[in-house]
């Protein structure tokens, strides 16, 4: 059996070793994307505070508007752009969420790799569904 089943991650060195921190580290995995992704969180919840607002605000305003003046609203380049921004951003961070999720509290390898790869094909399916529906809409 190797020396990396017999002890814990982080007791691979016999118990007299004075290893340091970085080496008892090694082969832990990889610090290489965590940043970026910690980042792209961040700036997708940035976006998504003003993005939010106002969508909440027209809502509100067109409470008792009809299909027809809600079509006629949603067409117009000054709410179609902010409602595919709007898409992107809150996909993208649904996404980066539950990869996070999945990655931290999944300990099976393949089952870790199916569900993230199926967050990510239903994020980005329901993200273009939404896009396209928004565009067909805004380009009748």
């Amino acid at each position: 059996m190797s020396e990396w089943k017999r002890h814990g991650p982080l007791q691979r060195s016999a118990p007299g070793d004075r290893a340091t921190a970085l080496h008892r580290a090694i082969g832990l995995g990889s610090a290489k994307t965590g940043a970026s992704h910690w980042w792209l969180q961040r700036a997708t919840a940035v976006a998504l505070i003003p993005l939010l607002i106002w969508f909440l605000a027209a809502l509100i305003s067109h409470t008792r508007a009809g299909h027809a003046e809600l079509v006629a609203w949603l067409a117009r380049p000054v709410t179609s752009v902010p409602m595919i921004l709007l898409l992107v951003a809150l996909f993208q961070h649904l996404r980066l969420g539950l990869q996070v999720i999945v990655e931290d509290y999944m300990h099976a390898d393949r089952v870790r790799f199916v569900v993230v790869a199926a967050i990510h094909g239903i994020c980005y399916a329901l993200m273009s569904v939404g896009i396209f529906a928004v565009l067909l809409i805004s380009l009748r």
